[in-house]
C-alpha cells in the first residue's frame, strides 16, 4: 500500500452471527446443487468472511487450524479453488488475496474497488461486465469468469485530516 494512513477506515469485521449465518446459506446452496461443503472448504470459507477483507492465503494457511497449527498448503489451495469455482469466493489478483463474496451468487462478474492508500477493499456491481460479455460473444467467446480491479483512494483517505 501507500502512505501510511491514520484514520478510520471501516466498521471492522463481521459479527459471529452473520459469519455464521452466511455459513449456512451457503452449505445450503451448495447442498441444494449436489456439491459437499467439506470441513476445510467450510474453515476456509470461515475465515474468508471472519477476515471481513481480503486475506492472503499464507495468512489463511497459518489461521486454518482451530488449535493454532497451519494447514497443508494444498487444503486450503483446494478450497480456495473450489469456493471461486462455486461463487463464494473472489482471488484479487493485484494484491494477490482472497475475499469472500459479498454477493453470494454462484454466477456473476466481480468488481472491486482497491484503495492503495489503505488496502480497504469492497466489491461493487460489475454492469460494465455487460459489454465484455457482448464483445466476448461477438468474437466467438463464452466468458466463464470477470474480475474488474480497480484502484485509487476510498474516501477515508481522499479526505485530508
Amino acid at each position: 500500500m501507500g502512505d501510511a494512513c491514520h484514520h478510520h477506515h471501516h466498521d471492522g469485521p463481521p459479527s459471529a452471527s452473520t459469519v455464521a449465518s452466511a455459513l449456512a446459506a451457503a452449505d445450503a446452496r451448495l447442498t441444494g446443487e449436489g456439491e459437499r461443503m467439506t470441513a476445510a472448504r467450510l474453515r476456509v470459507l470461515e475465515l474468508l468472511l471472519s477476515a471481513g477483507e481480503p486475506v492472503k492465503a499464507y495468512d489463511l494457511i497459518a489461521r486454518f487450524g482451530e488449535d493454532g497449527q497451519p494447514a497443508k498448503p494444498p487444503t486450503v489451495y483446494r478450497a480456495l479453488e473450489f469456493l471461486e469455482r462455486k461463487g463464494l469466493a473472489h482471488r484479487i489478483a493485484s494484491i494477490s488475496a482472497y475475499v469472500a463474496c459479498s454477493t453470494g451468487k454462484a454466477d456473476h462478474a466481480a468488481a472491486f474497488l482497491i484503495c492503495d492508500c489503505c488496502g480497504a477493499t469492497e466489491e461493487v456491481s460489475a454492469t460494465v461486465a455487460d459489454g465484455l460479455d457482448s464483445a466476448a460473444g461477438a468474437a466467438g467467446y463464452v466468458i466463464e469468469r470477470t474480475t474488474i480491479e480497480a484502484h485509487g483512494r476510498c474516501r477515508a483517505c481522499r479526505v485530508p485530516g
